[in-house]
């Protein structure tokens, strides 16, 4: 998503260190990798079949290409393990691949009958089915309306409960359709936020997603920038609020005035981009001094200007 945007504000250096905590299929990875001389890319991810279509696409990369399968929420551990001394950028895309929303096997989208599933790591135990066929009811209600801001949160959670068990992605989508009060034209599909909200809930991505953000600013080097792509309101806030206070604690500073959304063309040829959001934010060095004033490390002093 953004790709254009993307590359543009990471300002990719040949001999640089870049991370991409969101590899996916690796759009944006081979982009990176094609951009670099002595440098060194580090893609990680949490879905095995994502990271070996990624690994086919990288191969004529060789040694600038490193793979890892793990959580961005790990990214300090991955830059000790990987030898990395800091990134001169970072990358997170958020939103889910279209890897998985098209395999209903999967379990993430409605559009079909799969298994309550939505794991991006198999190898994780929890399951939208534990969720949806275990939880009681009220728990189920609070995570639509936090994970989701459901308005229906309790009407749907009552009808789940009643229609129990729920047999697969198609039964899901039914009942919670029943669930909702008609409010006007739906642009979207009745059962996105609850689809949304296990999710969510399944991944721990709110979790890991606050992990990320409050270890990301110790692995950055001076002059680093740091890209986040979000496609929720929920998300979207939690990446502002944390960019806001490392810029107003001093070191960073705040690239993006506004979030930058796909231009029309982006949207029109990948529909599932329109509700993307990127921040910006880059590590200068400067920090606050208790008189107020600004003061530039010494070791930064000459990347901060030049940035």
């Amino acid at each position: 998503m953004l790709l254009a945007a993307v590359l543009e504000w990471l300002r990719v250096r040949p001999e640089g260190t870049y991370l991409d905590a969101t590899l996916g299929t690796g759009g944006h990875a081979v982009e990176i990798a094609s951009r670099l001389t002595t440098g060194q890319y580090i893609g990680l991810e949490r879905d095995p079949q994502a990271i070996e279509i990624a690994r086919d696409r990288l191969k004529e990369y060789g040694e600038r290409v490193r793979l890892v399968q793990t959580s961005f929420s790990r990214i300090g551990e991955v830059a000790a393990e990987q030898g990395a001394q800091g990134f001169d950028g970072v990358l997170a895309d958020l939103g889910v691949s279209s890897l998985e929303l098209d395999d209903v096997q999967r379990g993430f989208s409605f559009r079909g009958a799969g298994p309550l599933d939505m794991r991006m790591d198999p190898r994780q135990e929890l399951t939208a089915d534990e969720i949806v066929n275990r939880w009681p009811e009220k728990e189920l209600a609070d995570l639509l309306y936090q994970n989701a801001e459901e308005r229906d949160s309790r009407r749907i959670a009552r009808n789940i409960v009643r229609a129990r068990p729920i047999r697969d992605t198609a039964h899901l989508a039914t009942v919670v359709a029943g669930g909702r009060k008609a409010r006007g034209r739906q642009r979207l599909h009745p059962a996105t936020k609850t689809y949304l909200a296990l999710r969510i809930a399944v991944n721990r991505e709110s979790e890991e997603l606050g992990q990320f953000l409050s270890r990301t600013p110790a692995t950055l080097n001076l002059g680093a920038r740091w890209i986040v792509l979000s496609y929720h309101s929920l998300e979207d806030r939690l990446v502002k609020r944390a960019f806001q206070e490392l810029a107003r604690g001093g070191g960073f500073r705040i690239l993006t005035k506004h979030v930058e959304r796909p231009a029309e063309q982006e949207v029109q040829d990948n529909p599932r981009s329109r509700s993307a959001k990127m921040r910006v934010i880059e590590k200068t060095g400067e920090r606050i001094a208790p008189g107020g004033d600004n003061v530039v490390d010494d070791a930064g002093s000459a990347e901060a200007s030049a940035a």
